[in-house]
């Protein structure tokens, strides 16, 4: 692919392109097809099944996101799941924080292995000796796995089409839950609620069904559909007041776009998601 449009086509009636320059990488999983290819406005692109997953450009405001709200506001996590996240850049934001072990469980080696060569601006923390990467379906290792628990467990995972349905899940839920020590956090994106309103209100009311604390948050990603995307932190202890202001503060010589100003906002509720959630 050279000088032509790649298309992202949602429910065959909305359509967000970018130009690509050229291809580094297109090849075809038992899971998946993954591609990275290069653009103007975007840098490096990752498309899974022709489904934007991430950029160079703004990648950041995704993985600051799922990650530091839950770790600051833990009281003091050290161990933390990681499920999906194959680009690398969850990993990487996860380990500037002082965590002794992190566990990655991703099912497609592929998606790894491509960034890895493909987009090393983004995975930055490959060699870490506190990361151990494990290809393995994390819905059965939650559901099953006999490991220590672990303070943090992170869901960075696709949209609910196809194989990623099953992530939204209260089974799946259950077996995050289930991976937690007491006083853990369980941070997930929850989607766009503009274009999966029912999604999100549906993923609220599961996890309300399963958690004390149950706190959905905004923020953009431009190269998500409708740009505006929502991730939520659930914990049957811990809520966003709790957050460590300290080690937000150590965050901010390091983050983009996550801070102290955005952690407060973040948790703002637009009305109409608001009224959504008062029927529940």
């Amino acid at each position: 692919m050279s000088g032509l449009w790649y298309d992202e086509n949602f429910q065959d009636d909305t359509r967000l392109g970018l130009r690509a320059i050229r291809t580094h990488f297109s090849g075809r999983s038992e899971y998946q097809k993954v591609e990275i290819f290069e653009t103007k406005r975007f840098g490096r692109v990752l498309a899974i099944d022709e489904i934007f997953m991430t950029s160079e450009r703004d990648e950041y405001f995704y993985h600051e996101m799922l990650v530091h709200p839950a770790l600051t506001c833990h009281a003091d996590p050290k161990r933390v799941l990681v499920i999906g996240g194959g680009d690398g850049g969850t990993v990487r934001e996860v380990l500037r924080h002082n965590v002794d072990k992190v566990v990655m469980i991703e099912i497609d080696e592929l998606v790894v292995r491509a960034s890895q060569e493909h987009l090393p601006t983004i995975g930055t923390a490959w060699d870490d000796p506190r990361l151990e990467v494990r290809f393995d379906d994390g819905i059965k290792y939650v559901c099953e796995s006999d490991d220590e628990k672990y303070d943090i467990v992170l869901l960075d995972g696709t949209d609910p089409v196809g194989p990623g349905e099953v992530l939204f899940e209260k089974r799946f839920y259950e077996g995050c839950k289930r991976m937690l020590k007491p006083g853990g956090v369980f941070a997930l994106q929850s989607e766009t609620v503009f274009l999966f309103e029912d999604v999100f209100v549906e993923t609220q009311q599961k996890l309300r069904e399963l958690f004390a604390q149950v706190h959905p948050y905004f923020g953009p990603v431009p190269i998500y559909a409708s740009g505006q995307w929502s991730w939520t932190m659930a914990s049957d202890s811990r809520a966003p007041a709790d957050a460590d202001v300290s080690r937000i503060e150590a965050l901010e010589a390091h983050t983009k776009y996550y801070c102290r100003d955005i952690h407060k906002g973040a948790f703002a509720m637009p009305n109409h998601v608001r009224k959504r959630l008062a029927a529940l």
